[in-house]
């Protein structure tokens, strides 16, 4: 019986012309960036330490309630998502 021929197949090669702009690579981010993304999650940490220990004598504070857990954690979440854009 013979042999079925056997078909190469072409490799696959990507054309120098289509490279997406976002493909790039960036170089490394500022340090005011870092500054800036630090700053976001210490901020929420210190809202929620201060909530928790003084409250009692901050009345704005202590008005906002429940809400001082969204501001904390708003600003940590900010801080957090920066650090997606951080080379």
């Amino acid at each position: 019986m013979p042999k079925s021929k056997v078909r190469k197949k072409k490799d696959y090669v990507i054309a120098p012309g289509t490279r997406t702009p976002g493909s790039v690579k960036a170089g490394p981010s500022s340090p005011l960036y870092v500054g800036v993304m630090l700053g976001f999650m210490l901020v929420g940490l210190l809202w929620l330490l201060v909530y928790y220990l003084a409250a009692e004598d901050i009345s704005w504070m202590n008005s906002l309630g429940a809400w001082n857990f969204l501001i904390g954690f708003g600003f940590m979440v900010v801080g957090l998502i920066m650090t997606m854009r951080w080379r």
